[in-house]
Formats: structure tokens, C-alpha cells, sequence
């Protein structure tokens, strides 16, 4: 049976396998982004707003927030795996907003106890899975595409070429194996033409510094969160 599939209401929203390019460095990172339809400064800003903002989390308390995993493309900042409470919940967020580099925050963490071992590897099969198909479509350009999965929910990220690609990418997702809902926070590509984040950093102060004004550019209505729509 093909699994239900979420698009932001006509935002789509943007992409970047983070964890495989900072492995490679900045210099791995520039080759990395000029196959993408993404400029190589959107990519490094990107890259540094994740690491950045993990980095935090782990320093703050690896025990509360180990399980969380951070994807940032274009200013989005995307938050999925597990927190133990509300409050570890709108802390992780909290803490998403203090990079420079953000310019939004979709806060898809989970309450609840940890998952173990096994449904860690599932969720890790299911992106592999994914990735694969996205891989073999002739249809999706793979490499402006990121996939994380989180109990069985794909949560998509990147760029598409026209509404076509953005819609067949989740469908893609949506018919593999174990997938039960694939959320889209993928964007079309003329609307990711963002201006570079400025290169001073914002000191790192103990309570969370918010961005005074939201940026609503990512949705066409004023939601009071980025929320997936169901079709």
C-alpha cells in the first residue's frame, strides 16, 4: 500500500546531506555544491549552522539531547529523532535559533522514551532505501535532496527543479518498504535564492536568542509553525 505523503502547504523547502559533506570539509563541500542547484555559500553556511547547532545540544547535555538530529538547508533548520520531555522539546528549538545562520526552525522531535538499537537501524535502512530510489528516478535530481527517517516517518529536504519534481519526490519516498508518511519540507528552486548569512557570529549566551521577527517566507499563510500538509 502506498504510504500517505506530507507537503509544506505550497512551501516547499530545501536539502543537504550535511553529515556526509562535513566529512569532507569545506574544500569537499564546494565540489559538493556545485553539482547542487544550490550556490556554494548556501552550502558551507548550511553545513556550519548544523554543526554549530549539534555542537550545542551535546554541550548543553549529550544525555538529553544525543538523540536529536540536525539537517540544515538554506536557513531551515529541521529537528527530528527524540527528546524525554515538553521541555527538552522547546529547548532543542531554542537552541536551533541561537545560529546566525538561521532563518527558520521546523521542530519535528518526538516525546518519548529511547527506541533502542533496532529501530535505530530500521530508520537508518528506510533513508538508505530512499536515497536509493531517489538515485535510480529519472525524474528527481538525488543530489539536491536529503533524507532523514525517524519511526518510519521520511522527512525530505532540498531543493526541486519545478512543482513536478517537489510532488514525485515524496511519491518516490512514499512507496518504499516501511515507509509510513514521507513529510516534505523541499522547496522549489527560485525560491532559495536566499542572501548569505552575514560572517560575524553571534556570541553564545545561556538562554536562547531568538529572531525578533519570523521568517514566514516558507509558508503562504501565517502559521503560527512549519507544519506538513496532508494530500
Amino acid at each position: 500500500m502506498r504510504a500517505p505523503f506530507l507537503l509544506l502547504p505550497l512551501i516547499a523547502l530545501l536539502p543537504l546531506s550535511n553529515c556526509a559533506v562535513a566529512a569532507v570539509g569545506a574544500v569537499g563541500a564546494a565540489g559538493f555544491a556545485a553539482s547542487k542547484d544550490q550556490t556554494v555559500g548556501q552550502t558551507i553556511d548550511d553545513i556550519g549552522a548544523s554543526n554549530e547547532i549539534k555542537a550545542r545540544l551535546l554541550s548543553e547535555s549529550s544525555s538529553r539531547f544525543g538523540e536529536v538530529a540536525v539537517e540544515v538547508s538554506g536557513g531551515l533548520v529541521l529537528l527530528t529523532g527524540r527528546v524525554y520531555s515538553a521541555e527538552d522539546r522547546t529547548r532543542a528549538e531554542g537552541i536551533a535559533w541561537t545560529s546566525v545562520y538561521t532563518q527558520d526552525v521546523a521542530n519535528e522531535l518526538a516525546i518519548e522514551q529511547p527506541g533502542g538499537f533496532f529501530a535505530n537501524v530500521a530508520d537508518e535502512l528506510i533513508s538508505a532505501r530512499v536515497r536509493s530510489r531517489l538515485i535510480g528516478s529519472s525524474t528527481v535530481k538525488s543530489i539536491n535532496v536529503n533524507v532523514e527517517t525517524y519511526n518510519g516517518v521520511v522527512y525530505l529536504m532540498g531543493i526541486a527543479r519545478s512543482p513536478e519534481e517537489l510532488r514525485r519526490a515524496a511519491e518516490e519516498a512514499s512507496v518504499v518498504g516501511g515507509v509510513k508518511q514521507v513529510v516534505s519540507y523541499m522547496r522549489l528552486v527560485e525560491d532559495n535564492r536566499r542572501p548569505a548569512a552575514p560572517t560575524t557570529q553571534m556570541p553564545v549566551s545561556p538562554s536562547p536568542s531568538y529572531q525578533p521577527v519570523p521568517d514566514t517566507s516558507y509558508d503562504s499563510q501565517a502559521l503560527p509553525e512549519l507544519r506538513g500538509a496532508s494530500y
